[in-house]
């Protein structure tokens, strides 16, 4: 039972959903079997005031006493209970949309030809929209499927008058346009990450079609056809992702908040792309994204900031000199890391801040005194120190780091593809060592080779180092 998915789906439930669960489980109208209400009263103590999984043998035992254990009849019971649990997702799923709810009741009213009741159903219906404060593609799918319903009532009605087609035929339009373009938008931004390739299909005539039209007016439209260009083209994207970043900044929360942290992470993910091919351009509005989506708490899922993205924020506010604002942001969001990683991301962010101010010996002592679980932390961890004592200049513990740098490599075989970077970064670090006094040639050589390297750990340090 451990491993089943009825535990894995009933693990998921907070306490509220617990006790609403236990009353949809012993409603008649959903479920006229007590052995159902029996499974899932057992299964509620045993794991919620308990703490301990039965096996199947266990539950089959408390609620049929004496009988001899069917395996078959279990499986069906736990298959009961997991499809009642469904049911009450999706019943929970359609109450907590007003203006969904409405348009549904409205359809069945037309259905059954009650005009009256369609026509009070709509207009409360097209209120629930419009007072909501969502405006994205969802919005404008509910719009042209509520078109649709007073067009379908009309219809019946009359065989000729002036019915709604135009407006449904713009609110399809605009839909269409917005999930169009955001899949597009998502499928670009990973492509660049993955170096993968899809087919985005009509977008060349989509945007034509777009170019001065009107429907540019509708954040749901306008936010991905800047997006999308500003991904796309290489020579105007600039101007189009500011005009992307305005449009997120003052009407970002017209968007759910899901769908907002994929717009912000849309906006760094092209700075962070630019940014590789050589533009720092945009690093400012890349910190200005981050620290936006922070403030409003779009990164922060379940309580808990990613590793990596607590990581990507120090890297870029170092990049950017930021130190102090560094500095707190570490310790403001320490708290919110993964247990399991606080320490040592913390450590190793903060280790790279002192090594940026050129406080050596702090840096050295945090990451001596860190524990590192993750091979490629440890990697980079090694690379700081390395670093540290090249610049010092302090021969015998840069010798001994480089080697254990160099054992750790040919330990490790998780750190895959990253060992040929660091040991190329060691290589090249050897030569710029030995590089006698006043050789210009030596440092010439050394810095072609540097830039001609495919994969290579510290490339920008090393050429700093060369002057």
């Amino acid at each position: 039972m451990r491993n089943s998915l009825l535990l894995e789906a009933l693990d998921t439930l907070d306490k509220s959903e617990r006790r609403a669960f236990a009353r949809f489980v012993q409603s008649p109208f959903f479920n006229q079997r007590e052995d159902v209400v029996r499974l899932y009263d057992y299964l509620s103590e045993c794991l919620w005031e308990h703490r301990v999984v039965p096996d199947k043998e266990q539950a089959f035992a408390c609620l049929f006493g004496e009988a001899e254990y069917d395996d078959h009849r279990m499986r069906v019971l736990m298959s009961f209970l997991l499809k009642l649990l469904e049911r009450y997702f999706q019943y929970e799923a359609q109450t907590e949309n007003e203006a969904e709810n409405g348009l549904a009741l409205a359809r069945a009213y037309r259905r059954r030809r009650l005009p009256r009741h369609f026509g009070r159903c709509l207009r409360a219906a097209r209120a629930a929209g419009e007072k909501s404060a969502r405006r994205n593609a969802g919005y404008l799918s509910w719009r042209y499927r509520l078109q649709v319903e007073e067009y379908q009532f009309e219809a019946s009605r009359k065989r000729t008058g002036d019915f709604n087609l135009p407006a449904i035929a713009r609110s399809l339009d605009a839909y269409f346009l917005s999930a169009k373009l955001r899949q597009a938008c998502l499928a670009l931004s990973h492509q660049a990450v993955y170096r993968a390739s899809y087919p985005l299909g009509l977008l060349d005539e989509l945007i034509a079609f777009l170019d001065g039209n009107e429907l540019l007016g509708l954040p749901a439209v306008a936010i991905y056809y800047h997006c999308y260009r500003a991904l796309s083209e290489q020579e105007s994207g600039g101007g189009h992702f500011q005009r992307f970043r305005q449009l997120l900044f003052r009407q970002g929360n017209l968007f759910p908040p899901d769908e907002q942290r994929d717009l912000f992470l849309l906006g760094i993910n092209f700075c962070t792309k630019r940014y590789n091919e050589g533009d720092d351009s945009h690093l400012r509005s890349q910190l200005e994204l981050y620290e936006r989506g922070l403030e409003q708490e779009l990164f922060v899922q379940d309580g808990q900031l990613s590793r990596f993205t607590y990581r990507n924020i120090a890297t870029l506010g170092l990049i950017l000199k930021e130190y102090g604002w560094v500095e707190q942001f570490l310790y403001q969001y320490k708290e919110k890391l993964p247990k399991e990683h606080r320490e040592g991301m913390f450590s190793f962010c903060l280790a790279r801040l002192e090594y940026s101010r050129r406080h050596y010996g702090k840096a050295l002592q945090l990451l001596q005194q860190a524990s590192f679980r993750e091979p490629l932390l440890h990697l980079s961890a090694k690379a700081i120190t390395i670093k540290i004592f090249y610049e010092l200049g302090e021969t015998g513990p840069l010798e001994a780091q480089m080697e254990a740098l160099r054992a750790f490599l040919r330990r490790k075989k998780a750190v895959a593809y990253h060992r040929e970077n660091y040991a190329n970064m060691l290589k090249y670090l050897r030569r710029l060592a030995e590089i006698p006094a006043g050789d210009r040639k030596a440092r010439e050589d050394l810095k072609r080779d540097i830039l001609a390297e495919g994969a290579l750990a510290e490339r920008a340090w090393l050429l700093e180092q060369l002057g």
